[in-house]
């Protein structure tokens, strides 16, 4: 699905997360990448890939909310590749004061989570523009279901509404250079950044109880099938959009397991 295809993957830092799962799955489905980890987690990355075959991907330190970061990182993707197809952003980050509530929350705080979490996606968007070849590119951002106020997610939440807006734009400004721009809604994985939302075990019950698929939340697998989807020539016609790989919550009205249906009252 992904022969020939040059992608940069950001956010591994640990076996659980996503990002480690796609960086597998591409690999299997026969893509080159290169992996972008935040400076201290590059040891982690490093050894949580060391037994992918052929050969692991290489490990570059980027912190995507320093422009002279990416100014390095679009130079070593010029230098080893000349060109770039696709790439998975998932980073994302907010301060502990930031998830605890949505008010009395420091502005510098506020400031930290947008800039990280969601003003990185457009810059991996410019980075994919200017080495995306003639036959185009796809960017990928992981989202998490922002239409309702979840219990514990609080600036997170806004932060993720605005990842979404900002998809739409991206997916309008990205268009002339033959480039897409989707989102894959995850529902709740227990990864490095779940572990710092307080109380992330109240969203996982919320799935047990409502989701008509059955939902892990230890297993990423299916995200990244989705992400690798994205990423190829599968789904060239498809950009602005939001897939939901959530077991079906993000559709459901109602905990079914709290409102079960009496079989003998339905025509």
């Amino acid at each position: 699905m992904l022969r020939g295809k040059r992608l940069l993957v950001s956010g591994v830092a640990t076996r659980e997360s996503i990002a480690s799962a796609v960086v597998e799955r591409a690999i299997r489905e026969g893509a080159e990448v290169l992996v972008a980890a935040y400076p201290k987690d590059v040891p982690a990355a490093e050894e949580v890939l060391s037994g992918l075959e052929p050969a692991p991907p290489a490990v570059v330190a980027v912190d995507a909310t320093n422009e002279g970061d990416l100014i390095m990182l679009e130079g070593e993707l010029r230098r080893r590749w000349g060109r770039l197809d696709g790439a998975l952003h998932a980073i994302a980050f907010a301060p502990r004061a930031a998830l605890g509530s949505v008010m009395d929350v420091p502005p510098a705080d506020i400031e930290v989570a947008v800039r990280t979490s969601v003003w990185t996606y457009a810059a991996f968007g410019r980075l994919v523009s200017r080495l995306a070849p003639p036959s185009g590119g796809s960017l990928v951002g992981l989202d998490f279901d922002s239409a309702r106020a979840w219990p514990v997610y609080n600036w997170m939440g806004p932060c993720k509404a605005a990842l979404r807006a900002l998809n739409g734009y991206l997916a309008r400004d990205l268009g002339a250079a033959g480039v897409r721009a989707n989102l894959v809604a995850a529902g709740p994985l227990r990864t490095r950044a779940a572990s710092g939302i307080p109380d992330f075990e109240v969203l996982v019950d919320r799935w047990d109880r409502q989701a008509p698929l059955a939902w892990d939340p230890t297993d990423p697998s299916a995200v990244a099938d989705a992400v690798c989807f994205l990423l190829s020539d599968l789904a060239r016609a498809i950009t602005g959009e939001v897939l939901h790989v959530d077991g079906g919550v993000h559709a459901m009205a109602t905990c079914l397991r709290d409102a079960p249906v009496d079989a003998s009252e339905t025509t």
